[in-house]
C-alpha cells in the first residue's frame, strides 16, 4: 500500500484521476477515426415533414419530396441533401493529367502527350 490520504488510498485515487481522462482520449480517437469516414464531399438539409417540394440551392429548381436530381455542379441530390457525383484523381502516373468533363460529370486521365491514351488511377477522393 502506497500510504492514506484522509482515509483515501493514494493509488487507487490515482487510478480514479487517470480513467477518466482514458475515457476521454478513447472518445476522442473514436471521433477523430469517424470524421475521417465521412464525406466532406457532402452536405445535408433539415426537411419539414410538412413538405411537399424542396429547391435545389445551385439550379433554384424545384423538386418532390422523395425524388433525387443532379444539379448544374454535378452533385447528386434530394431534399434531405446533395454529394459529389464525381471522385477526383489523387494518385496517377506522371506523364499523365486530369481533366474534368462537366458534361459527364467526372474526371478522365490521359497521357499529357496524347489525349486518346487512357491512364490508369491508383487513388481517388470522393464519392
Amino acid at each position: 500500500m502506497l500510504g492514506d490520504i484522509s482515509g483515501f488510498n493514494v493509488l487507487s485515487s490515482n487510478i480514479c484521476f487517470c480513467f477518466p481522462v482514458k475515457k476521454y482520449l478513447l472518445l476522442a480517437l473514436l471521433i477523430c477515426a469517424l470524421l475521417s469516414l465521412s464525406s466532406a464531399q457532402c452536405y445535408g438539409k433539415p426537411v419539414d415533414p410538412d413538405m411537399t417540394h424542396c429547391k435545389d440551392d445551385v439550379d433554384n429548381t424545384w423538386h418532390a419530396v422523395g425524388s433525387s436530381w443532379r444539379n448544374s455542379e454535378c452533385m447528386d441530390c434530394s431534399c434531405r441533401g446533395c454529394c459529389s457525383a464525381y471522385s477526383t484523381p489523387m494518385v496517377f502516373p506522371d506523364d499523365c493529367v486530369k481533366v474534368f468533363d462537366s458534361k459527364a460529370c467526372e474526371y478522365i486521365v490521359h497521357k499529357k502527350n496524347d489525349p486518346t491514351v487512357l491512364c490508369p488511377i491508383y487513388a481517388a477522393v470522393g464519392k
